[in-house]
């Protein structure tokens, strides 16, 4: 068998051929030099089994030959076929290195002018705009075959120019952007989708991640616009890289509006890196069954407790819950059941959220605890019914506000409105009001309650000051109770003389005045 290596040199095209022959006992090595015509050489003295391996001096690129039969047609060189991004598309302002293997003098870096051409030795203007780097190769290839002899052309993109994108729909700051990728900042010289979200200050909570259409203006050779669509939500679910696709120049992103918000889903897609993560303030309201319902700012970002305490407006984790808080949180009237956010997008209807606090309370689901965004209107109704132990888990809910007013009135050394957690305990607030003066009568006070039906409710409740919390002799306390000390018999009575004699004693008074 016989085997025979082949080396183009380039300058004074020769075709350099090592030829092998393996024996049973030996190899015998042989070289033969032949010039080469248009890319063709005729070899002769080799049988039809003969492999050759071509090596391009300088780019190390590769390409295979097969020897024909000895006196033949001529062998045909391959062209070496260059790894090239196909994903990039050339235009004004790009700088690319280009190697000319066969005349290394044209070797340089070149840059691609404001007319979309590059301006090459020889042949002058080559327009490589809206070309992918292969097309490019080719064309200029092609328009050196007609001056040098098999021209061998490699493309080497050095940096890119920047990318002009528009990005619309359900993100926080639509509209066009410029991106541009620093010199040795090692990042990819092709913006990606998400890049380009997070440049417009990431995305609303109303986004349809699974139908973001990508529009793409036509290339070079009269091709008609694309448009197609990619699956974002596997990015962010299961990290599939393959979604977030490399962009072109002129390219639109179009983020549509989910019909349905799916409350597991805004919760993961409020903590991943494509929502908004730039300490934006927050425009919200709340309305309905709130102590304070009115237009709120929330403020996103790293907030430390201590200031959380200072100011409720600064808010690590804007959600409905806090809002809550914010409006003084629910009051005892309020359905828990059937709160509702009513959240505005920018290309569609506006949405309805149903959460069901009393879930959050009792089963401790926090997908109920929806993350706000920009425009959310937060409404609690009011309940159509409650019962007593319902109204008391409520009043303990951190959506509850944190005091609520008693009003303490009679035989008690501070009477009038005091301030208490949640269900404070009657014995509580009488300790809160000072205690019962020396007129009390200190067995039982009578406790006043509006319910939420509208209904008031009286009745006496014994006094022991060392009993615990319980409903029928130390009940909890709730916003707007009225708890009266009446009067001990004896005072009552003092009280009752001193009115009838009150008269009389005007009365003697004048008589003195007169020395009567």
């Amino acid at each position: 068998m016989r085997h025979s290596n082949i080396r183009f040199c380039s300058k004074n095209q020769v075709l350099r051929i090592t030829k092998r022959t393996r024996t049973d006992q030996s190899i015998v090595s042989g070289e033969i030099a032949t010039p080469v015509k248009s890319g063709q050489g005729r070899l002769a003295g080799f049988g039809a089994l003969a492999v050759f391996t071509l090596s391009l001096s300088g780019g190390g690129s590769f390409a295979i030959a097969q020897a024909m039969p000895s006196g033949s047609a001529p062998l045909m060189l391959a062209q070496a076929v260059l790894p090239v991004d196909d994903d990039y598309v050339l235009g004004a302002g790009d700088r690319l290195k280009i190697d000319f293997l066969t005349i290394p003098e044209f070797s340089a870096e070149y840059q691609v002018l404001p007319s979309g051409a590059l301006n090459l030795p020889l042949v002058g203007n080559v327009s490589v705009r809206g070309r992918s780097m292969q097309q490019a190769s080719a064309l200029i290839s092609a328009r050196y075959a007609a001056v040098v002899q098999r021209p061998v052309v490699n493309l080497t993109l050095l940096s890119a120019r920047p990318v002009r994108v528009a990005i619309a729909g359900e993100v926080n700051r639509p509209g066009s952007y410029t991106i541009s990728v620093p010199a040795g900042t090692g990042e990819s010289i092709i913006p990606s989708i998400s890049r380009t979200i997070q440049l417009a200050e990431g995305l609303t909570q109303s986004a349809n991640l699974r139908q973001v259409r990508i529009r793409r203006t036509s290339v070079a050779g009269g091709a008609a616009s694309q448009e197609f669509t990619v699956d974002l939500w596997q990015l962010v679910q299961t990290g599939d890289l393959s979604q977030d696709i490399p962009l072109r120049d002129g390219d639109s992103i179009l983020i549509p509006a989910t019909a349905t918000v799916d409350l597991a889903e805004a919760r993961q897609l409020a903590a991943a890196n494509l929502a908004a993560r730039n300490n934006r303030p927050l425009k919200i309201t709340v309305v309905g069954e709130v102590y304070r319902p009115g237009p709120y700012t929330l403020i996103e970002g790293n907030i430390s407790q201590r200031d959380q305490l200072i100011n409720p407006n600064l808010l690590q984790v804007p959600s409905v819950t806090r809002a809550i808080q914010v409006a003084g949180g629910i009051t005892q009237l309020a359905d828990v059941r059937n709160v509702q956010v009513r959240r505005l997008t920018r290309s569609g209807p506006t949405q309805v959220i149903n959460l069901d606090f009393w879930k959050l309370l009792k089963e401790g689901d926090v997908l109920q605890d929806l993350p706000l965004q920009d425009g959310d209107t937060i409404e609690i109704p009011v309940a159509s019914k409650l019962n007593e132990s319902e109204v008391s888990e409520l009043a303990s809910a951190s959506f509850s506000p944190e005091k609520i007013t008693v009003n303490v009135v009679g035989e008690v050394e501070r009477a009038g409105a005091i301030l208490v957690p949640p269900n404070t305990p009657l014995n509580q607030a009488l300790l809160t009001a000072g205690g019962f003066n020396r007129r009390a009568k200190k067995r039982s006070v009578t406790l006043i309650r509006l319910n939420p039906n509208g209904t008031v409710v009286k009745r006496d409740v014994d006094i022991d000051l060392a009993q615990a919390v319980s409903e029928q002799s130390n009940p909890p306390l709730r916003n707007n109770d009225i708890v009266v000390v009446k009067k001990s018999g004896l005072a009552a009575f003092s009280d009752s003389v001193s009115s009838v004699l009150s008269p009389l004693g005007g009365i003697l008074g004048i008589l003195r005045i007169f020395g009567l």
